[in-house]
């Protein structure tokens, strides 16, 4: 049975779990499987107390808000998209850093009327064009969003932009920044009353990892 004051930290596979392991390690937190290698979505850890769930980047919100995890590490650009609004935001981590922008095609043409826009992300495209006051038309897709205005599917798209490369070898420019990216570690409200001295002891450690310089 597990331990009721045991820490179940929700995260992602990919560039987010990379970064965040050293940062977990900090608080003597380290998977004794490597989720890559292995088929297990629950990874024990070095600390009794602490195991990891592997889930989808999108669906660590829901499981902190619901409790089936006490912690997550998320996104600030899945936090904006989810429809959790009852979670503890404590910590930037800084990591898996990037920008949430608009882009368009380098021989982009003045639309008249509703603006197309193709993006994974719903829900921050329609509020960033309502305060601009713009009219638009999201498209949701969930790849390959340079594609859309190449073929005609939408004027611009609204992404996520790291390097800028990818935009730029499809012919599309980032133009207006919405937001600066990064992951947070998230917390669920009645695991912090419940857990207060475990929770706050491990964000402590994790906080000071990560003002520590790289080596």
């Amino acid at each position: 049975m597990q331990n009721p004051q045991t820490l179940t930290i929700a995260v992602s596979k990919g560039r987010i779990y990379k970064d965040s392991m050293p940062l977990l390690a900090a608080a003597g937190i380290e998977p004794l499987d490597d989720p890559d290698q292995s088929r297990k979505l629950i990874i024990p850890t070095t600390r009794e107390d602490v195991r990891l769930v592997i889930i989808r980047a999108t669906d660590v919100p829901t499981y902190v808000e619901y409790g089936a995890a006490d912690l997550g590490i998320a996104g600030k650009d899945v936090l904006m998209e989810s429809d959790a609004d009852s979670l503890y935001e404590p910590l930037d981590l800084n990591i898996a850093c990037c920008r949430l922008m608009t882009a368009l095609p380098e021989q982009a043409s003045h639309r008249q009327g509703c603006l197309r826009v193709a993006t994974k992300y719903a829900k921050t495209a329609r509020w960033f064009y309502a305060k601009k006051g713009i009219k638009a038309e999201i498209i949701k897709l969930y790849g390959s969003m340079e594609l859309a205005p190449l073929v005609g599917l939408a004027d611009c798209i609204v992404d996520v932009v790291d390097t800028g490369n990818t935009l730029k070898a499809n012919g599309l420019y980032a133009d207006e920044l919405i937001a600066h990216i990064s992951s947070r570690m998230i917390v669920n409200q009645a695991s912090m009353k419940l857990k207060y001295n475990a929770i706050h002891d491990l964000l402590d450690k994790v906080a000071t990892a990560c003002q520590k310089p790289a080596a």
